[in-house]
């Protein structure tokens, strides 16, 4: 495995904040991720496993533990025929949707834009104009807490509205060293686009449809983590239909408000962005001050879909 110490998260987060991570390792293979476990156990460390950082706030004093990037033998896609791909945690989502649209293969192609890895994905189930990765997942390899490599049924992994059970259960642990076990790779089974009367530049043209869609309504062009918080259940009382965090956000006049260097931005009420020079405390506060103004108008309760990970003051 390859180690760095007091390494710099603001270099790893799509929010381009963050103080350093006590450890930092690169793992390409099982067993440097075995030797990274045994640096946390020995070590008596929290270990948090890291994606593309698109959906993390690391704090501004970092995290006192080891993060653990994946990368080499987790980042190939295997095609194991008629559809079927083994796909290792560190591979981009979109290269791996792309890589199915262009053999012929529906079920992900609208999850292209989605900037994260495959093992972000599974962890979260992400999901983006009416496709889950879960749908198609039929299952998960993971490495266990005693070192073991198992598999988990798409059945066993619970897959919900932006949550597994790798995410309930890093919440409900209350740490990051995950009981379900570390995502390896998910492999999948996709659906031929010839069984839904489509061809690949069918695939295609949905394709660019969404990344239209995402172009024009997000804000791309400035640091930040996607949706800032969850869908909701349920809507207000008197608003039932309404389930998106942006709408009670706008509704409550907050587009454009700041705290320091962050932003709810004008394009997305969602989406706070780093507007120049924010903090990862700035962030959090502003994301805190939402919440807190969304409930007093509507008596909702919103909940982070973003990861944050450090002690923040």
């Amino acid at each position: 495995m390859i180690l760095f110490e007091n390494e710099p998260m603001c270099k790893h987060t799509s929010f381009k904040v963050g103080g350093p991570a006590r450890y930092f390792v690169k793992a390409e293979n099982a067993d440097d991720l075995k030797e990274a476990f045994t640096l946390a156990r020995e070590n008596k460390l929290p270990y948090f496993i890291l994606g593309n950082g698109t959906n993390l706030l690391v704090a501004d004093k970092g995290f006192d533990g080891i993060v653990i990037t994946l990368a080499g033998k987790f980042s190939e896609i295997n095609d194991l025929g008629n559809g079927a791909f083994n796909v290792g945690a560190a591979t981009p989502l979109g290269r791996f949707a792309r890589t199915a649209m262009k053999q012929g293969f529906a079920g992900i192609h609208k999850l292209a834009g989605i900037p994260g890895t495959l093992g972000g994905a599974i962890y979260m189930n992400a999901g983006a104009y009416g496709q889950e990765i879960g749908t198609c997942c039929t299952k998960v390899t993971v490495l266990d807490s005693d070192g073991n490599i198992r598999e988990i049924s798409n059945a066993d992994c619970a897959f919900g509205y932006r949550q597994s059970i790798f995410s309930l259960r890093h919440y409900e642990a209350g740490s990051r060293s995950n009981p379900s076990g570390t995502i390896l790779s998910a492999t999948f089974q996709l659906p031929a686009a010839s069984a839904e009367g489509k061809t690949v530049a069918d695939l295609e043209a949905e394709l660019a449809e969404c990344m239209a869609k995402r172009k024009a309504s997000q804000p791309l062009n400035m640091p930040n983590a996607g949706s800032t918080f969850k869908r909701l259940d349920k809507g207000a009382a008197d608003m039932p239909q309404q389930i998106a965090p942006g709408y009670y956000i706008e509704q409550t006049g907050l587009k454009g408000y700041r705290i320091g260097g962050a932003e709810v931005s004008t394009l997305h009420a969602n989406f706070i962005v780093n507007a120049g020079s924010a903090t990862a405390t700035d962030i959090k506060q502003l994301s805190e001050f939402v919440q807190q103004k969304v409930t007093e108008k509507f008596g909702i309760q919103l909940k982070h879909e973003i990861i944050l990970l450090g002690k923040f003051e």
